[in-house]
């Protein structure tokens, strides 16, 4: 299953990571230059959650931003009470 947010349709983004050596010429260096790009990965904030969809709870992957802003929909929790006896 991909890491794609059910709701937000939120996925991983591919970008550049540079690297740089020098001193910047604020600091009274020559500047910097560019001394590799290499292929790196943004990866989404994506959570495993229990939630009501359709009026089944099933599981499913959800981004923290969707959870914040309150589309998720979680299952009514489950309140155990002691069995009473009947006094006669």
């Amino acid at each position: 299953m991909p890491r794609v947010c059910h709701f937000t349709g939120k996925h991983t983004h591919i970008g550049n990571q540079k690297t740089h050596r020098g001193k910047a010429k604020y600091l009274g260096g020559v500047g910097t230059k560019c001394t590799g790009i290499t292929a790196r990965q943004f990866k989404a904030n994506i959570q495993t959650v229990r939630a009501v969809v359709d009026g089944q709870v099933t599981r499913i992957k959800v981004s923290a931003k969707a959870i914040k802003m309150g589309l998720v929909v979680k299952p009514v929790r489950r309140t155990w009470k002691a069995p009473t006896t009947a006094a006669a």
